[in-house]
């Protein structure tokens, strides 16, 4: 697919460094790293969901994070998102260590996120779906947004387009206007991918983009995932516990297991690690 989209919007600007975040230089041995999490703890009582995780997410690349159910992965997806805050450890992102990182501080920064259970707007449409996407990106007040005022119109018709221009990438053009709740279960992803993507992210995580789905769906969404980095040029975390698309999908993986991480590295490697082997692929997987 080469469609040489760009989501560029003529009245965005960078994000500036706000309150609780530190700008920081990236030393030359770590430009590559977009995302780094360092000894991460995280508990709800007496359940520890994290245990001193750490790791880092290069730029551009496609890195996956497997384990057994229970194991920390939404959870981590979570800390990165800003929903949870660790009682100990440090998320860096994009040169920057925000001393508490939130779900609105970490979209500015440019951190979107699809979920596991579908929260689109089943009685809207799918354009207006996506167009919530571009809620980040609107200048106008909600007052002039309500009445359509010149500029507010003017800022509408512009986000459409970008919005028009990834129903397009996504191959939904036929649905449009159609409800959302009214769509297939694999549509309904799309969507849901499409709104992340209207936030225009440097980081999008996807939280099992495969459940549920059939093969032909799986294989198209596997399609989309890597248009998205070939096309935007965006880093891509995903959970999956399909074995065949983390291991054709997936540059470098990591592996929890009850909270702790137990392997990191290429898709070969995780998948000849004893220890992952046991805890989580199965004697077969050797």
């Amino acid at each position: 697919m080469n469609l040489a989209l760009r989501l560029s919007n003529p009245t965005q600007q960078s994000p500036a460094p706000t309150a609780g975040t530190q700008a920081a230089t990236t030393s030359a041995g770590r430009a590559d790293v977009l995302l780094e999490l360092a000894d991460i703890h995280l508990a709800f009582g007496g359940i520890k969901a994290l245990q001193g995780v750490g790791f880092d997410v290069r730029r551009g690349e496609i890195r996956a994070i497997i384990g057994p159910n229970g194991a920390g992965k939404s959870s981590l997806l979570n800390v990165v998102g800003g929903v949870y805050q660790p009682q100990r450890g440090r998320v860096r992102f994009d040169g920057r260590s925000p001393a508490r990182m939130q779900p609105a501080l970490a979209a500015r920064l440019g951190i979107a996120r699809t979920f596991q259970n579908l929260a689109l707007f089943s009685g809207m449409s799918v354009l207006d779906n996506i167009m919530a996407g571009r809620s980040l990106h609107m200048r106008c007040g909600l007052l002039a947004q309500a009445l359509r005022l010149g500029p507010a119109l003017r800022e509408e018709i512009a986000q459409r387009e970008v919005v028009e221009r990834l129903i397009d990438f996504l191959e939904i053009q036929a649905w449009r206007k159609q409800p959302v709740g009214r769509l297939p279960y694999g549509l309904q992803k799309r969507v849901d991918l499409g709104r992340a993507l209207a936030m225009q992210p440097q980081l999008l995580l996807l939280d099992e983009p495969m459940a549920g789905m059939n093969l032909e769906e799986k294989e198209d969404m596997c399609r989309f995932i890597l248009d998205v980095r070939e096309e935007f040029g965006t880093t891509v975390v995903l959970i999956e516990h399909d074995m065949g698309v983390v291991m054709d999908l997936s540059d470098r993986v990591v592996v929890l297991d009850y909270g702790r991480l137990i392997a990191d590295g290429t898709p070969d490697a995780v998948r000849a690690d004893p220890e992952v082997i046991r805890a989580y692929l199965g004697s077969d997987a050797a």
